[in-house]
């Protein structure tokens, strides 16, 4: 082999040399799998406004549906006697007035925008000149059983729109003796109805059930009817009689007045509720006994002076009315139209002499 080949093959055996010691090429990175970005978490659905009637009860001024506004309310005369307790549908009523009647016992006129829904009503007694005086206050239809020789004069004379369920005739269905009421309470006490029955009746539409053009019986309302200034009246006591003394002691927490008569709590036997009222008014005017039974007769038109409690709260008042055609309009000291409570309102109606007021 000669020099120059030699010299050759060395060259090309460095040249391989010098290339294993390069570095070697780094591996391809291996893909990535894309993924899509997590969505946000969804947001939460609004709470449904809760719903509320556009309609405004004329009784009570909380809302209600519209097709009951301008109905002429139902006013039923229920029995107050001890021996009838408990009373039937008396804690469902938008107004109550509680009113003395002969003997010292006393009586209530339950008065409902609608009776719609409500199962039982009674038990139901007989009518009284004043008590038709205050249906007539309310455009009311007037549901009771029986009456005065001179609530009956007035029924016709003064052509009162009205359910009898002792001379009724076609009227006279919609009452019934419950037999349980009839064992336990006395056949006396066991006249009762319902607001189906009642519906049933005027849907026969015998008189009007809707208040004629231009009828107003306004009575302002506000969220809260406690009186500014007020006196502190979370205890009141009414004494219509030696017979009978009314309780009224507020619960803060629903800020009515729980309702007590007879030494125990007032219990409607009907929703086995306790009646209760955001508004109490106590009106004096006079009464005066007319006969040897001690039927009396009770003003209810006019004016005279009155206390009203509302939010534990209490401050005197006056009341007034025209005729036995408009309802009561009921005035602060200095003047101002009261506003009550949205809510029911209780009224008791007392003698000036002879009945009593105190709280605390």
């Amino acid at each position: 082999m000669n020099t120059r080949t030699l010299a050759i093959i060395l060259a090309i055996c460095m040249l391989l040399a010098l290339a294993g010691c390069g570095k070697k090429p780094e591996p391809e990175p291996e893909p990535v799998e894309k993924t899509d970005p997590l969505p946000p978490p969804p947001e939460p659905e609004p709470e449904p406004e809760p719903y509320v009637p556009a309609g405004t009860n004329p009784l009570t001024g909380l809302p209600m549906e519209p097709e009951y506004e301008d109905l002429r309310p139902v006013a039923v005369m229920l029995n107050n006697l001890k021996a009838a307790q408990p009373q039937l549908g008396v804690s469902q009523a938008d107004v109550i007035y509680e009113v003395p009647v002969e003997g010292g016992i006393t009586r209530m006129l339950g008065l409902y925008q609608t009776v719609e829904g409500i199962e039982l009503l009674g038990s139901v007694r007989s009518a009284r000149p004043y008590f038709v005086e205050l249906a007539l206050g309310h455009d009311a239809i007037y549901v009771h059983a029986g009456g005065s020789q001179e609530a009956y004069a007035n029924l016709r004379s003064w052509k009162v729109d009205h359910m009898d369920g002792v001379r009724g005739g076609e009227d006279a269905k919609i009452f019934w003796r419950d037999p349980d009421r009839r064992k336990n309470n006395g056949y006396e006490h066991s006249l009762v109805t319902s607001g189906e029955k009642i519906l049933e009746y005027l849907g026969k539409e015998k008189f009007p059930t809707a208040h004629a053009n231009g009828w107003s019986s306004f009575q302002a309302f506000v969220e809260d009817g406690t009186p500014v200034g007020g006196e502190t009246a979370e205890h009141v006591k009414v004494g219509f009689s030696a017979y009978k003394t009314g309780t009224f002691d507020y619960d803060a927490a629903t800020r009515r007045y729980l309702v007590g008569q007879y030494g125990k709590e007032h219990v409607d036997g009907s929703t086995g509720e306790q009646v209760s009222a955001v508004n109490v008014l106590v009106l004096e005017t006079s009464t005066a006994v007319l006969d040897d039974v001690g039927r009396l007769r009770v003003q209810t038109t006019g004016e005279g002076k009155g206390t009203f409690f509302c939010g534990g709260k209490a401050v005197p008042i006056q009341w007034s009315r025209e005729d036995r055609n408009h309802p009561f309009v009921f005035t602060l000291e200095d003047g101002r139209s009261l506003a009550l409570g949205q809510g029911n309102s209780y009224i008791c109606i007392i003698s000036r002499k002879t009945s009593t007021l105190s709280y605390e």
